[in-house]
Parts: structure tokens; C-alpha cells; sequence
């Protein structure tokens, strides 16, 4: 049996990330501090050969700065894409908002994050307040997307008919997997064909058996390599349990996203290697974790061809 020395895994993760896309990434300006801006981003992930990122604020949709981006720097590998958060900022369930979004390129609707009331509920018991609610905005007030009766709310279905107008993706956010399975079944009634199921490893309660059947119904579960990397501020849980949520989605399904761009911590790119890592040292092969890191995410977002320039690129 051969032993890879370090170079050899360097040069092994240097491969398995051409084509890479981060579907979930915190870059800045923002309310809140980041470490990295969209431009910087952009030029990191281009000289590692990544095919594209998708740039997640909680606040406001990023589609404006990644046109200027696409304009100013045509040199640039990586494409930049955006996303909307249906938080208070933006109204929360505002299809004028999301519909903008679509006509603007942009490509996840997520649903609350910070201001989901399962969100508010999980930050009295967790310790933790986001920075720029207690510094330079008002605390966040709840976006519930049930009515009393514990059925979808009118103003959800109307954003959903948006998305499945536009085809854009659906993501879970925040918002309590209990809610999900009502929003995502709704959703696919409604016509939406493409669904994220957001970090189920932290905030939303999610167990395996939710992760499986979530994946059933042809979702794909994304997770924050962020929450598993040792040394991350944001680790709660370990190799073996992302393991095992992989095996209850499928490979297939299966989403790893950065989260990253905060300060204090390493970089999305970083995030990315390390997580590259992980997935080595659990036993994937280089084609599976190409998958969770790339074509699984061309496919659930639309960007089969910009993985295939990224490729071509450094062919």
C-alpha cells in the first residue's frame, strides 16, 4: 500500500476543487464583519480553479455587485452569482424583491435565517446573537412562514410561484425542519424543482431520518463544512456525523458549501481544502467528493456549464 506524503495530498485536493462551486458563502461588504469581499472572493476561488460561488447575505441580495464583477473583471475564472434571505431587511415575503433577484441572474431564495422563529427561539438557548442586530439594527423580528393552523402562509405561496416561475432554487434557511417538510411539499406542488435543505447538522433540528426523506423527495442537503473542520469557531459536529448524514442523503444529494467569510477564521477557500480533507481521510474517493463539491451543485443550481469552462480551463 502506498502512503501519500503531504505534497501528494496538496496536489490531490488541488484537483478534486477545479470545477469546485461554494453555494453558500458569507462574503462582504455586510452589516456584519467579514474577512473577504465578493471581489476577493472571486479572485481567490479563480486561482484555484473554482467554477463558481453564490454569495449569501442576510440582508440583501448581492446580484448588483456580482454583475459589476462580471463587467469589470471578465478575467476571472469564477463566476459570481447571488441569492436573496427573506429577513426583515427585504421585506421578508416580498416577491418584488425575489423577482428582481431572478431578473438579475440570481439563483437561491432562502427562506428566514435570522429572522425565522425557529431561528429567534434557537438564539435564546444558544448563546449567540448575530453582531449586527445588537450593534447597528434593530433586534429581528419573526417571518413565520406557517399561519396558526400550521399551514403555509399566503405570502410564502406567492414567493414560491415566483421561484418556480424564474427556476430558481429553494432553500431551507432557518426555519425549523418541521416547517420544511410543509414549504417543500407545498413548493413541489407549486412547481419548484429545485430544493436545498440547509445545514441540518445546526439551528434547524434535523435528524437523519429527516435528511433521508427530505432527499426522497429529490432535494439536496447542503452542509457547512465550517460546522465539522477543526479549529473553526463554528464546529459542532465531527467527521463521523457528516458521514453519516452523506450516507442518509446519498452522495448523489449530497451539497458541501463553505458558510464561511466571517472574521476570526479561516477563509472559504480554507474551508474548502480542509474540507476536501476531511472527506479523504472518511474513506471518499476523489470522483465522490468532486461530486459533493461540484457537479451536485451544477445540477442543483443550473451551472453544469460553467463547471465545464472552469475544467476546460485547466485542461
Amino acid at each position: 500500500m502506498t502512503t501519500l506524503n503531504a505534497s501528494d495530498i496538496e496536489a490531490r485536493i488541488d484537483a478534486i476543487l477545479v470545477g469546485a462551486i461554494d453555494p453558500h458563502v458569507h462574503s462582504g461588504p455586510s452589516i456584519a464583519p467579514r474577512g473577504i469581499d465578493h471581489l476577493e472572493l472571486a479572485q481567490q476561488a479563480s486561482k484555484a480553479g473554482f467554477a463558481a460561488v453564490i454569495t449569501k447575505d442576510h440582508d440583501y441580495s448581492g446580484v448588483m455587485t456580482a454583475a459589476l464583477i462580471a463587467r469589470h473583471y471578465p478575467e476571472l475564472q469564477t463566476k459570481v452569482y447571488s441569492s436573496i434571505v427573506l429577513n426583515n431587511v427585504i421585506g421578508g415575503f416580498n416577491p418584488y424583491a425575489v423577482e428582481h433577484t431572478a431578473a438579475m441572474g440570481g439563483k437561491i431564495v432562502f427562506m428566514p435565517t435570522l429572522a425565522a422563529e425557529n431561528h429567534l427561539k434557537w438564539e435564546k438557548t444558544s448563546g449567540w446573537v448575530h453582531p449586527a442586530s445588537t450593534q447597528k439594527i434593530r433586534p429581528a423580528s419573526a417571518v413565520p412562514v406557517l399561519d396558526a393552523n400550521k399551514q403555509v402562509r399566503d405570502d410564502v405561496k406567492e414567493v414560491l410561484d415566483v421561484i418556480a416561475r424564474n427556476d430558481l432554487a429553494l432553500a431551507s434557511g432557518h426555519i425549523h425542519i418541521s416547517e420544511t417538510w410543509r414549504v417543500f411539499e407545498e413548493a413541489q406542488k407549486r412547481g419548484v424543482k429545485r430544493m436545498v435543505l440547509t445545514h441540518p447538522e445546526e439551528i434547524v433540528g434535523a435528524s437523519f431520518n429527516d435528511v433521508r426523506g427530505i432527499a426522497a423527495m429529490g432535494a439536496f442537503v447542503e452542509h457547512s463544512l465550517c460546522m465539522f473542520l477543526e479549529g473553526s469557531k463554528f464546529k459542532v459536529s465531527d467527521g463521523e456525523s457528516l458521514k453519516k448524514y452523506i450516507d442518509a442523503a446519498g452522495l448523489s444529494q449530497t451539497i458541501l458549501c463553505s458558510d464561511l467569510g466571517q472574521v476570526g477564521i479561516f477563509s472559504p477557500l480554507e474551508g474548502f481544502r480542509r474540507g476536501v480533507k476531511l472527506c479523504i481521510d472518511l474513506g471518499y474517493g476523489d470522483d465522490d467528493i468532486h461530486a459533493m463539491v461540484s457537479t451536485n451543485a451544477a445540477n442543483a443550481f443550473g451551472l453544469q456549464d460553467d463547471v465545464k469552462r472552469a475544467k476546460a480551463a485547466r485542461a
